[in-house]
């Protein structure tokens, strides 16, 4: 058997990323330099990146607000805690950074640092996908597939994985590929379509994709596969309106 829907592994990154008692132990920079912070928090030199970043993110800097929850939620040159990590991400996303209303979704969904709320999670996901962040479109298709927290919706999570798809996002490519695989979601059973997705998805290391992309092939003709396959070499990432 295989695997239908999937989960992308959710992780967070340092977006090119202690509150204010650190301000005794950490000598402020008179001039604090976001760049500077990144280059030393890929060198793994958190305190320097805690030094750039921390006064930057009291200032209100979404971007460095979002790199002091990073350096919280992994215990990076801070004590981990999953709170302040959740304190850091609040400000930056009540400033509408799509990215890190994705992050708070996902802390909602899952209750880290938070008590999990799929309301909550269906907001602030909801607030970054309208934006035109693929990450948070996915992750408000698989609450809509699964009925996590909303009324389970095929159609929604259809919508919701098709813009992602169109932007590149590998999982949500292998889930709408699924959904025309069985011809659920609103969107009739299309095997061309179905190939043409999975290839995509892939291409880009989606393992569960390339058995899928194999299966489906079995029941394609040859005529029918050359066109998915065309389909895919001539596909193009289209931005979120």
């Amino acid at each position: 058997m295989f695997c239908g829907i999937i989960r992308m592994r959710l992780t967070r990154f340092l977006i090119p990323i202690v509150p204010i008692l650190l301000l005794l132990i950490v000598p402020i920079p008179a001039h604090p330099d976001f760049q500077a912070g990144l280059a030393a928090y890929d060198q793994g030199d958190y305190a320097t990146a805690l030094n750039e970043f921390l006064p930057l993110a009291q200032q209100g800097d979404s971007k460095a607000q979002f790199n002091m929850g990073i350096l919280y939620e992994k215990g990076h040159g801070v004590p981990q805690n999953f709170q302040e990590a959740f304190r850091w991400y609040y400000l930056a996303a009540a400033q509408g950074d799509a990215s890190t209303q994705n992050v708070l979704g996902m802390l909602y969904e899952y209750g880290q640092g938070v008590p999990q709320d799929y309301p909550q999670a269906l907001y602030w996901y909801g607030l970054a996908a309208e934006q035109g962040y693929a990450a948070a479109q996915f992750n408000l298709g698989f609450l809509y597939a699964t009925g996590v927290g909303v009324p389970q919706s095929y159609t929604e999570a259809g919508r919701w994985y098709w813009l992602a798809a169109q932007q590149g996002h590998a999982d949500a490519q292998h889930n709408l590929g699924y959904l025309y695989h069985i011809g659920q979601g609103g969107l009739p059973q299309d095997f061309v379509q179905a190939h043409m997705w999975y290839n995509l998805a892939a291409a880009q290391g989606v393992e569960n994709a390339r058995k899928l992309r194999e299966h489906v092939s079995s029941l394609m003709s040859p005529t029918q596969e050359s066109t998915a396959q065309q389909l895919a070499r001539e596909w193009r990432p289209t931005p979120s309106p």
